[in-house]
C-alpha cells in the first residue's frame, strides 16, 4: 500500500451494504484501481482525500438505461427519423457523463432499437469509456434488442409509421421465427454484446396492443435463451404481463424488466427459479404521457398504479431485485430518483441500496463490484448524510471514484 499510486479516502463512515449498517469511521485504501485495505492510518506517501462528514457508498448500478436516447438536443417523437448514428453516439457521451457524475458507476445499456446499419453503438461506447476516451460508467452492452415485427421496441410502432418507414433488419434486432432469431442473437454476440435483450410482451409507449400480451412464442423464446446461454450470456426480457412473465421464466429467461402486471404466481416463479427483477418504478410516477395518443394514456393509467403493488409484493416474496431506472424514461443523471421511489413504495433503504449494488453486481456476474471491501474495484461515491435514514441523499452525490480514478469531487461539500 506504500506505492506512489496509493490513495486513502477518509469520511465519517461507509455503508456496509451486506450488513445494512454504517461503519464508522471510513478509511479506505486504494491502489491500482482496487481497494487494498480498510481502516488504520494512511500509508506513507499515500494521497489522502478527506471527505469530512460524508458517508461513502459503493458506486451505484443502474441495470436498465438507454444512453442513446434522451438528453440534450433530442426532439421527442422525431428522433427516430432525425438522428443518425453519429448524432446518437455523440449525444450518448453527454448522457454517460451525467450518469457517472450522479454516482452510477456501472450500467447495462439495455437494447438499441434504432436504425444503425447494424453497428452496435453501445459496444463502441463501452469500449471508448474503457479506453479512457470519454468519461462514463462501465457499460454492459446488449446490442440491439431482439423483438418481432410489430413488437414492442420495433421502432415503427412508436408512431404507427406506414409500411416501409424505418424498417429494421435482422441484424438490428427485428427477428421472426427460430432461424431469424438465432441469426439476430448470434450477430449481437459476434459484435460484442455482453447480454441479450428480448421483448417478451407489449409495452406502454408503443402501439402494440395490450401491454401484457406475449409477443414471442415459447419456441422462439427458448431459441433466444439457447443461443445466449451456450455462449455464456444472460437474457433480459422486457415483460409486463403476468402470463408473459411465467412463460419467460419457464423458457429460461434470466431477468425480467418491469413486471408491472405480475401476479402472485408469477412472483413465486421468480423466487423458485432464482431469477432477477429489474425495477423501473420511477417512470410510473414521473413519465409525462400527457401528449401521447389516448390509447397510450389509457394503458399508462391501467398499468402504472399496479407497478406499486407488484414491486412491494415481489420484495416481500424474496425476489432478487436490482435497480433499473429505464432512463431516459426518467432523465439521465436523475437515476437516484428510482431509489427514492422504491423506498416511498415500501422497500427498506438497506434493501434498495443492495438492489443498486450487490444484487446488480450479481446480475452482471461481477463479484468485484458493489461493495466497499478489500479486493473489490474502487468504485466509491460520497453523499452528505446517512442513506439508510434518508435515501434522498443519493440524489446529492458530490464525490465519484470509478476504478480508483476520481471523476467528481465538489470541494464545496
Amino acid at each position: 500500500m506504500a506505492s506512489p499510486t496509493t490513495l486513502t479516502v477518509k469520511a465519517a463512515g461507509y455503508v456496509d451494504v451486506d450488513a445494512g449498517e454504517i461503519v464508522r469511521p471510513a478509511v479506505v485504501h486504494v491502489a491500482d484501481g482496487v481497494i487494498v485495505g480498510i481502516g488504520g492510518d494512511a500509508p506513507e506517501g499515500s494521497t489522502v482525500i478527506d471527505l469530512g462528514d460524508a458517508i461513502l457508498l459503493p458506486g451505484l448500478m443502474d441495470m436498465e438505461v438507454n444512453l442513446f436516447m434522451g438528453g440534450r438536443g433530442e426532439t421527442p417523437g422525431l428522433s427516430q427519423v432525425q438522428d443518425d448514428p453519429p448524432t446518437r453516439t455523440i449525444r450518448s457521451i453527454g448522457n454517460a457523463r451525467r450518469t457517472l457524475r450522479a454516482g452510477f458507476t456501472t450500467v447495462r445499456n439495455l437494447g438499441l432499437f434504432v436504425k444503425t446499419g447494424g453497428y452496435l453503438l453501445d459496444v463502441a461506447l463501452s469500449r471508448a469509456i474503457e479506453a479512457g476516451l470519454v468519461d462514463g460508467p462501465r457499460v454492459v452492452p446488449a446490442g440491439h434488442a431482439i423483438t418481432p415485427t410489430g413488437g414492442h421496441l420495433d421502432p415503427t410502432m412508436f408512431a404507427a409509421f406506414m409500411p416501409g418507414a424505418l424498417e429494421l433488419t435482422i441484424e438490428e434486432g427485428i427477428a421472426n421465427g427460430v432461424d431469424e432469431i438465432r441469426k439476430a442473437v448470434r450477430y449481437q454476440i459476434k459484435h460484442g454484446a455482453q447480454l441479450i435483450k428480448v421483448c417478451v410482451s407489449g409495452g406502454v409507449m408503443s402501439m402494440t396492443g395490450e401491454a401484457g400480451a406475449q409477443h414471442y412464442s415459447d419456441e422462439e423464446l427458448r431459441a433466444i435463451v439457447d443461443e445466449a446461454h451456450r455462449r455464456g450470456l444472460r437474457v433480459a426480457a422486457h415483460t409486463h404481463g403476468a402470463e408473459a412473465v411465467k412463460h419467460a421464466v419457464a423458457c429460461g429467461i434470466d431477468c425480467i424488466e418491469h413486471g408491472f402486471l405480475m401476479d402472485d404466481e408469477a412472483i413465486q416463479m421468480l423466487v423458485d427459479n432464482d431469477r432477477w427483477l429489474v425495477t423501473t418504478r420511477r417512470l410510473a410516477e414521473a413519465m409525462d404521457v400527457s401528449k401521447a395518443p389516448k390509447e397510450l394514456q389509457d394503458k399508462a393509467a391501467e398499468m402504472f398504479p399496479k407497478a406499486r403493488t407488484s414491486i412491494k409484493a415481489a420484495y416481500e416474496a424474496g425476489v432478487k431485485i436490482a435497480v433499473g431506472s429505464d432512463a431516459p424514461a426518467i432523465p439521465h443523471g436523475r437515476n437516484a430518483d428510482e431509489l427514492v421511489t422504491l423506498v416511498d413504495w415500501g422497500m427498506p433503504p438497506a434493501a434498495v441500496l443492495r438492489a443498486a449494488t450487490v444484487v446488480a453486481a450479481d446480475l452482471i456476474n461481477k463479484p468485484d463490484l458493489g461493495r466497499i471491501a478489500e479486493g473489490c474495484l474502487a468504485d466509491i461515491i460520497a453523499v452528505p448524510g446517512d442513506p439508510l435514514a434518508d435515501i434522498g441523499v443519493t440524489r446529492d452525490v458530490f464525490f465519484v471514484m470509478k476504478g480508483g480514478k476520481v471523476y467528481r469531487h465538489d470541494q464545496s461539500n
